[in-house]
Formats: C-alpha cells, structure tokens, sequence
C-alpha cells in the first residue's frame, strides 16, 4: 500500500541520473498522470481521424445529376467535399472551445478543491462524452457533444500537469513533465491503431462512430487507479493556511490583479496560442491532406476512393503514427535541450523548426512514401513546443495559483487558437479552390509561429529555479 505522506524532495547528489531521485511513489504520480494523459490524447487524436469521415456522413449527400457531363459532376463533388473541410473546421473550432472553457474552470477548481479529485472528475466527463459522440445524428450533435467533451479534455492537462510538478524533486521536475508529455504520443499513436483496425471492419461497422465507443475504455480504467491517488503535500499545506472561500478569492485578486502573475499568464497563454493554432488549424490536417494525395493516386489506378474505406483509414492512421513517433521524440527532447540551454532559447528554436517544417510538408507532400519521413520531421518540430509549455507553465506560477495559471495559459489560448481550424476551411473553401485549396491554406497559416517568436524576449527565464511560493 502506498503512503498518503509524499516523500521529501531534498537536494539531489551531484551526477546522478534525475530517474534516481524518484521514489516509489513518484513513480506512481507520473504513472497515473501519465496514464490520464494519453487517454485525453487518445480522444483528442480519435476525432481528428473521425472529423473528416463524420462531417461526411452527417452532411447532406452532394446533389449530382447524372445526367450532367462530367466536369459539372466533378464541380458538384468538390463543392460537397469543401463544405466538409469547412464543417470539419468548425467541429473543431467548437471543440476547442469546450477545451478551453473546461480548462479555465476545472484548473481554477484545482486550485479550490485538489489536483487529484478534479483530474477525475475531468476523466469521467471526457469519457463520457466521447462515447456519445458515436450517437451523433446531425453536425450540430456532433459538434455539441464534442464541446462538452472538450470541458473535460481541457481540465485533465493543468491538474495533471501542476500535480506531477508540486511532487517531483526539483532537478526531476523538468524531465519528469517532458516525459508525461512525450507519452502522450502513446494515447495518440493508440488512435491511429484503433483507427485502422476500425478500417478493416468497415463493412460491418461505421468505422469513426466505432472509433469514438472504443476511446471510453481506459479512461474508465483510469478512474479505479486514481482513488489511491494523494493530493500534492504543497497543495495540502497551502490549502490549509487558507479557507476555501480565501482561495476562491485569490483566484479573482491575485492571478488577474497582482502584475507578476498576470503578466505571465498572459505571456505563457500567447506563446501556447502559436503551438496550439500550428498544430490543431495545420499540423493535424496534414492526415486530411495526406487523405488528399492518396486519393489522387487511388484515383490514378482506377480506384474509387469511396469505396476503398479499409485502405484509406490505413493509411491516415499511419499518418498519424508517424506524425506522433517524431512528436514523442520532439517532446522530450525539449526537456533535455532546455536543460542545458534554458527555456527561452529551447522555444525560440522550437518556434523557427516548426514554422519551417510544417511548410515543408504542406508545399512538398506529394506521395504515399512522404508519410515515412515528412510527417515525423514535422511531429518532431511542432510537438516539442508541447514538451515546452509542460514544463514551463507550472514554473510561472506559486502553488496558491499553478493550477489556475497553467490552465489560463493552455486553456485561454484554446479560445484564442479556436479561430484557426475555421479560418483553415474559409480559406480552403474561399481563398483558394481545387484538390490542393487545403495545401496552400495550410502554408499560408504557418505564419503563426511568428507570433512565438515575437513573445519570448518579453518571457522570463526559469531554468534552475525552484519552483516560486
């Protein structure tokens, strides 16, 4: 039985591996939030493989006349398939937002009532929720249960993330959360899988409602562990120099009021805005623009894409892993490289890999083998920002306000990166047109890392600094 005391995070020995440092019940809470975090990750990629197949099916069939020539059916068909990215954009833009709402709210309830009993809470909700998107009838159902589903995908990230860092011994703190990071990918990479056997069975199931009943199972796992979880020994002392009317207060006078910790909160949600836009309004429809070029090339071979749904979820699934395997080594590789750089530099090279790969890959993406090298290098430089902001956002804020102030900073910008997917499909549908409308949107979007780089000479330093109190 573990103990409910956590251990003392007392100064390391010179030159030992951070790993060692880590207790029996260290290795615990990094186990069950790590756990808790690659299923939130594994609901959130099931409906970036469910998006486009859904929209399609939920949407009204294109009206084509069959006895009009073939350019007119051909016009008939890309008019249908630009209102699904466009609806497709707006799914996620409304997901986004219940993301963002959920991690404002439950992060700020971390903070009121404990890391451990909010990061069920949030569980059960995103779970829930996910199971019934299968049930989705109209893309207004979908959109409404992918909203409620995002309040919870939203809350487990701060409180995972505040508690994993009020636990581990100073020095272990950074590479500990690169790793809960980086296994994100695993979640991710789950997704692509069940994706892709869900393919295979397409003549008996609806492969991306089945995607959706699958992504309950081990969060509800997850719950059965968690009731031997301990609130942090941080928290719990600051809880008890303060009644929870106090906290609720503070909330509202010291995290907007007190000029430090606003100016990090709004710093710390500027610098997530650029990665969370890169990688939901670019990254991830690189699994739309890959559906793209190898429908071009089923199309070549005499194939009806329509009817080839195994092999194209085979193939977007793959996508997927290979886009999630760059980004796991991405991730921890921040944690490492800030080690000896610090954080500022480590973004500010993040930023400028992002910006360009993900050009890369949406102007040169042209064949089936590009999946096996583009799209890593792309995960690799667009996810390692992620490992960034886990590690950076619980530094930037006092125990009193982490879990308010990581929340504001990944869940503001969720309201503030909504905009991204839907302006993706405005531009697809109405700046540029044709099969390839998706890439040049795409490039055009990549301007946002920009926004990173501007930030950071306004961000502090945090490298080698105890967590402030």
């Amino acid at each position: 039985m573990l103990s409910a005391d956590i251990p003392s995070t007392a100064n390391p020995v010179n030159g030992q591996p951070w790993w060692r440092e880590l207790t029996r019940y260290h290795w615990f809470v990094l186990i069950v939030a790590a756990l808790a975090w690659m299923a939130d990750c594994m609901d959130q990629q099931l409906f970036v493989l469910a998006r486009q197949p859904a929209m399609a099916a939920l949407l009204p069939a294109p009206a084509i006349d069959p006895n009009s020539d073939e350019r007119a059916q051909e016009e008939a068909q890309q008019s249908h398939d630009a209102d699904v990215k466009e609806a497709g954009g707006f799914a996620t833009s409304i997901f986004l937002i219940g993301w963002g709402t959920g991690g404002l709210f439950f992060g700020f309830l971390g903070d009121m009532v404990g890391r451990a009993r909010t990061m069920m809470i949030t569980i059960l909700l995103y779970s829930l929720f996910t199971g019934l998107s299968a049930l989705s009838q109209t893309v207004w159902q979908f959109g409404a249960f992918r909203f409620l589903t995002g309040l919870g995908v939203g809350g487990e990230f701060a409180v995972g993330v505040s508690l994993v860092a009020e636990v581990m011994p100073d020095r272990a703190r950074p590479f500990a959360l690169g790793l809960l990071q980086a296994l994100s990918a695993i979640g991710n990479i789950t997704a692509a899988l069940v994706g892709m056997v869900m393919g295979q069975f397409s003549h008996a199931v609806t492969p991306w409602r089945a995607m959706f009943v699958v992504g309950i199972v081990p969060a509800l796992l997850i719950v059965v562990i968690m009731r031997r979880l301990k609130e942090p020994e941080k928290w719990r002392q600051a809880a008890s120099n303060t009644g929870l009317g106090d906290r609720f207060r503070a909330f509202f006078t010291q995290l907007f009021s007190e000029k430090r910790w606003a100016r990090h909160a709004i710093i710390g949600m500027l610098l997530a805005s650029s990665g969370i836009i890169g990688l939901w309004a670019i990254g991830f429809y690189s699994i739309d623009l890959q559906r793209t070029v190898f429908d071009k090339h089923l199309i070549a071979q005499g194939f009806d894409p329509k009817l080839e749904v195994g092999l194209r979820e085979k193939w977007a699934g793959m996508t997927s892993i290979m886009l999630n395997l760059g980004a796991a080594a991405g991730i921890y590789a921040f944690s490492y490289v800030t080690h000896f750089l610090g954080r500022k530099p480590t973004f500010a090279i993040s930023f400028v890999l992002a910006m360009v790969s993900t050009a890369f890959v949406f102007w040169q993406f042209n064949s089936v083998s590009d999946i096996f090298w583009m799209i890593p290098i792309m995960g690799f430089c667009q996810l390692a920002l992620f490992g960034g902001y886990a590690i950076y956002f619980p530094e930037l804020f006092p125990t009193r306000l982490r879990s308010s102030g990581t929340s504001f900073c990944y869940n503001g910008a969720r309201f503030v990166a909504a905009i991204g997917p839907s302006m993706l499909g405005l531009l697809t549908k109405h700046v540029y047109h044709g099969n390839d409308a998706i890439r040049w949107a795409g490039i055009t979007m990549c301007s946002i890392f920009l926004v990173g780089l501007l930030v950071l000479p306004f961000a502090p330093e945090t490298k080698g600094k105890p967590l402030p109190e």
